[in-house]
């Protein structure tokens, strides 16, 4: 049923263009100055609070979302690297 191809696009070819998007991604998350990250209440919340704490809320949402993006992007890159260390020794193995 599954076959052992290689597939047609190298993963390094495909972890440069994911690693790409989450590059873009992430810069523009950091150069955007009026990011909304709020929901609905928080916003009321906001709003009653003043400018100074309303930016301030803002600005703590974004860094709690931040990050899990972090974390999960952490635990992918080493399950690649980890993943691409028993590749290589598999293919080691295999000329030999």
């Amino acid at each position: 049923m599954f076959s052992n191809q290689v597939a047609a696009v190298p993963l390094q070819y495909q972890m440069k263009h994911i690693l790409n998007i989450l590059a873009v991604i992430l810069l523009s998350m950091l150069f955007s100055s009026a990011l909304q990250a709020q929901c609905a209440v928080c916003t009321k919340t906001a709003l009653q609070l003043g400018e100074k704490p309303a930016q301030g809320l803002n600005s703590g949402i974004l860094y709690l979302m931040f990050m899990p993006f972090a974390i999960v992007g952490f635990i992918g890159y080493r399950w690649w690297k980890g993943n691409k260390k028993f590749e290589e020794q598999e293919a080691m193995g295999n000329e030999q």
